[in-house]
């Protein structure tokens, strides 16, 4: 049996991985300052990369640069998850109504597989993996709305509130929930 080939991570990958997964975690509560020189030293590595990861953390909506006093994890209000959730609904809405009258037989299988997947996932799957193919779900019909400019309104609106999205599916309970809101999804396509 033939084997994937491993992903390779670059130092700068592995840092932001490593700082994201303790956030999600909860090892890094909110409202926690991080300290570049710190990391520097954890990693044995040059501040750079650790600069180069908080600023990528910070554009997916895990970290607060604060100038002079340091990066902070981001700790989100009723208002920020209020105000998230309103605009990607209608967003996502919006891109399901374009999507419909391109959506094909075989788009339409392809949902109704990635959610028998994350079916089979939600009792007991790894998170990330969950996140990737819960993501993959999403995506398939974004495309096929087939308007760049929405996907990119989208897309950037779900990496800044990365961390929220997958703090909301590792609830429990909550996956189970998606996957019966993702099969209204199919139905209505």
């Amino acid at each position: 049996m033939k084997r994937a080939p491993e992903k390779h991570l670059t130092l700068r990958e592995k840092i932001l991985e490593n700082i994201r997964d303790a956030i999600i975690s909860g090892s890094l509560k909110a409202g926690t300052k991080l300290s570049e020189p710190e990391f520097a030293e954890r990693f044995g590595i040059s501040r750079t990369p650790i600069r180069e990861a908080f600023r990528q953390l910070e554009s997916e909506g895990y970290l607060t640069i604060v100038p002079r006093r340091g990066a902070i994890v981001r700790e989100f209000s009723r208002k920020d998850v209020e105000d998230f959730y309103a605009i990607k609904s209608i967003l996502e809405g919006y891109a399901a109504r374009c999507a419909c009258s391109r959506l094909t037989e075989k788009d339409i299988n392809r949902l109704q597989a990635i959610n028998d997947r994350l079916s089979e996932l939600a009792e007991n799957g790894d998170i990330k993996k969950i996140f990737r193919i819960h993501n993959d779900f999403h995506e398939l019909f974004i495309k096929a709305a087939d308007n760049e400019k929405l996907r990119e309104l989208i897309m950037s609106l779900v990496n800044r509130f990365q961390r929220l999205r997958l703090t909301s599916l590792s609830i429990s309970g909550r996956m189970q929930i998606s996957v019966q809101e993702h099969e209204r999804i199919i139905e209505a396509f």
